[in-house]
């Protein structure tokens, strides 16, 4: 197939519109061999980006793409991964484990994950914080560009692109959700993106279906969630794949992709507007069952406090 391709912000990085989320690899009902053809597959049919975390899973979900990558495959993926540490000391930690665990030198992208509190930039932009770690991680050749994700706030994002500037730094990327409901309710679309494209930062999409909740909204496909998200001026969606069948599907997407005119994506708003009014579909904006690091705040490693070390 002709897989569609796009700048990464201000880099010259060329990356699939398409990428693979890298929890739903590790997944109950996904054993290893699976995971391996569902990666191994979709990089022949030139999906290049690949999604991970370092707290997918235990570790498994990094495990699992390390293995999936060797053979040649790592020359052909832009590899991005991501850790929740906010001290320095953890994000080296996590960052030096996600490298191992990925069996590489080099990750392409790391990002700081799940940033949703208002003190997560600060922590992360401290003299000893996670950020400086990345850093030094940079300069040694440990990994190319830097970014953060988040999935609870637009004005959460806003803050972080704040502080970083405040501080003199500029994120290569960002990820967020971006899908058809998105635009009705605390919206990343109408709040972040446009700041996003100002600055030339690279915009990774996520939650195109909300983890599938979207669609029990019963007011719209799966094929019309990705076209949505493949038509807004981002890099990658980035979309969970846990079966060929389901690989088939974003592949079909892509394929099928042409660019919406405006009265067209006005009639799919139309159609989700009432259920997407208080995000009842989009819990991971108004719950926290989505927020890995709430349940596990160990995660988030230890503040930097003058005097503790």
């Amino acid at each position: 197939m002709d897989m569609i391709y796009r700048t990464l912000g201000s880099t010259e990085e060329k990356v699939s519109v398409i990428g693979v989320g890298g929890s739903h690899i590790s997944h109950d009902e996904v054993d290893e061999q699976l995971s391996t053809r569902i990666i191994r597959t979709a990089i022949d049919r030139g999906i290049n980006f690949m999604d991970n975390s370092w707290d997918y899973s235990k570790g498994a979900s990094e495990i699992r793409m390390g293995k999936a990558l060797l053979n040649g495959y790592r020359e052909k993926a832009f590899l991005m991964t991501k850790i929740d540490g906010r001290s320095k000391k953890d994000a080296t930690k996590q960052l030096d484990e996600s490298l191992r665990r990925l069996k590489v030198d080099m990750i392409d992208l790391v990002q700081h994950h799940e940033v949703i509190r208002y003190d997560d930039p600060t922590r992360i932009f401290d003299e000893n914080g996670a950020n400086a770690a990345l850093i030094e991680a940079k300069k040694a050749g440990k990994i190319r560009y830097i970014g953060f994700t988040g999935h609870k706030d637009p004005k959460i994002h806003l803050y972080m692109l704040k502080i970083a500037e405040d501080c003199g730094f500029t994120f290569d990327t960002v990820q967020m959700p971006l899908n058809v409901m998105d635009a009705h309710y605390r919206s990343f679309e109408k709040e972040v993106l446009p700041e996003l494209i100002s600055r030339k930062i690279g915009v990774l999409g996520m939650k195109s279906m909300g983890g599938g909740i979207l669609l029990d909204s019963k007011t719209v496909t799966a094929i019309e969630c990705l076209h949505y998200a493949l038509n807004l001026p981002i890099s990658v969606v980035i979309t969970g794949i846990d079966s060929m069948k389901i690989l088939d599907q974003a592949c079909e997407a892509v394929r099928t992709f042409q660019p919406m005119s405006a009265e067209e994506v006005q009639s799919l708003l139309a159609k989700t507007a009432i259920a997407a009014q208080v995000g009842k579909f989009e819990l991971f904006k108004t719950r926290s069952i989505f927020d890995g690091t709430a349940k596990n705040p160990e995660w988030l490693g230890e503040d930097n406090i003058p005097g503790s070390d």
